[in-house]
């Protein structure tokens, strides 16, 4: 069977129930490494007469390779569609309308005797609303950029408050420690318990050939500080959200993206409105690690900073305005309070993070000013006793296990 009239079968059978009737399916892409594709399906009410509406829908098609008990990557990706499905199916519609998702159409989730896990799902096609598609790792206009972060802070923001309402044994654990003790069928589960795919925890293999790049300048982030642990792992400390228990960002802890970038969006041909998609690393998180890779990745430069970046560079009016529009809107999307030096700190401190993953997975996006800002952060002493301390209150609540 080809895997054009695979999609075309799936399509039929989940859209069949909803009285409609599959015209043509087209493969907009493939998955990475083989895992499944993405097709646009466009259908009609069953019957159809002449004059039918056409509707256009997106289909996602997961037919994965068969399991792989011990690859991270592998167990990622599974993990990380299931996550996404139950996104669509159960957290997507709670969303108020001024900050817009697909809408789930329909879903099928199959078990497979070879171990692998089968999945559909067909949602709202959003370029029909949305015609302006982000490029893969492209810069946004400055009015995608403010519409970008003005989505992001609502998203956060209406999260933030409903964040202790999960269920902490439903969260979505760090791959390999989730199928040791629930398997790749994640069913029962929700979002991860950690959102993005850049975290420490999940990355010690990136981390380890950083820390032995001796001629890099940033292998300084993997040696040793004077807790007897990296800058790198104090950081992830203070960062990780977790099951129980207290840690240093726990009552600012939201439901991030996780994967923010211009490729990951669409917006109006004016720019003023944006809507994301692909939400397979959603997960509990600060609302600033969306920002970090958002304005590393897809703002232009010239909204951060004016003129040529020097080696170590503070915060500079541009990033500070952009800064405060996400904070300002965050707080009142959800009622609560956040501290402006507290927001600073932790903006700083999910800097310093994503830069660890950047320096040990390979640069890109504006790697000079981030590399600026870093160099800038690390030499702040009031940063630097901040961190150490909500690091080692932390270590004592995980019976001094930092990681």
């Amino acid at each position: 069977m080809s895997p054009k009239k695979s999609a075309h079968d799936v399509a039929s059978n989940l859209l069949a129930p909803h009285g409609l009737h599959v015209q043509s399916v087209s493969v907009l892409q493939s998955l990475w490494a083989g895992y499944g594709e993405i097709c646009r399906i466009t259908a009609t009410p069953t019957p159809s007469p002449a004059s039918s509406k056409i509707y256009s829908y997106i289909l996602k098609l997961i037919t994965p390779p068969p399991t792989k008990a011990d690859d991270e990557g592998h167990t990622r990706k599974i993990l990380s569609y299931q996550v996404e499905q139950y996104f669509y199916t159960t957290l997507a519609s709670q969303l108020p309308p001024h900050i817009p998702v697909a809408k789930l159409i329909a879903s099928t989730h199959s078990p497979r005797a070879d171990g692998s896990v089968s999945m559909a799902m067909i949602i709202t096609d959003l370029k029909q609303t949305y015609p302006v598609a982000g490029e893969k790792r492209d810069v946004l206009t400055p009015t995608q950029v403010h519409a970008a972060i003005d989505w992001l802070s609502s998203f956060h923001g209406f999260w933030w408050p409903r964040v202790p309402t999960f269920s902490s044994q439903n969260l979505v654990c760090p791959p390999l420690q989730e199928v040791a003790t629930s398997g790749h069928d994640a069913r029962n589960k929700t979002v991860w318990l950690n959102g993005g795919y850049t975290y420490l925890a999940t990355r010690r293999s990136e981390y380890a050939n950083l820390a032995a790049a001796h001629e890099s300048e940033w292998w300084a982030l993997t040696s040793q500080q004077e807790s007897s642990h990296s800058i790198a792992e104090i950081v992830a400390s203070v960062l990780a959200p977790r099951q129980s228990g207290w840690s240093p960002t726990k009552e600012y802890m939201t439901l991030i993206h996780g994967d923010v970038k211009s490729e990951n969006l669409f917006t109006s041909t004016s720019g003023e409105d944006v809507v994301f998609y692909d939400f397979q690393y959603t997960g509990l998180g600060l609302g600033v690690c969306d920002l970090a890779k958002l304005f590393t990745c897809s703002v232009p430069l010239s909204l951060l900073t004016e003129g040529p970046v020097p080696r170590v560079l503070t915060m500079q009016d541009g990033e500070r305005t952009l800064l405060e529009r996400y904070w300002e809107r965050l707080k009142k999307e959800s009622g609560n309070e956040y501290e402006w030096g507290v927001f600073v700190y932790h903006w700083e401190t999910a800097l310093v993070d994503w830069l660890r993953f950047q320096a040990s997975w390979g640069f890109w996006g504006n790697t000079g000013w981030l590399e600026a800002r870093v160099r800038w952060i690390l030499k702040g002493e009031r940063w630097k006793n901040a961190v150490m301390e909500d690091a080692q209150m932390a270590e004592l609540w995980e019976g001094n296990e930092i990681l």
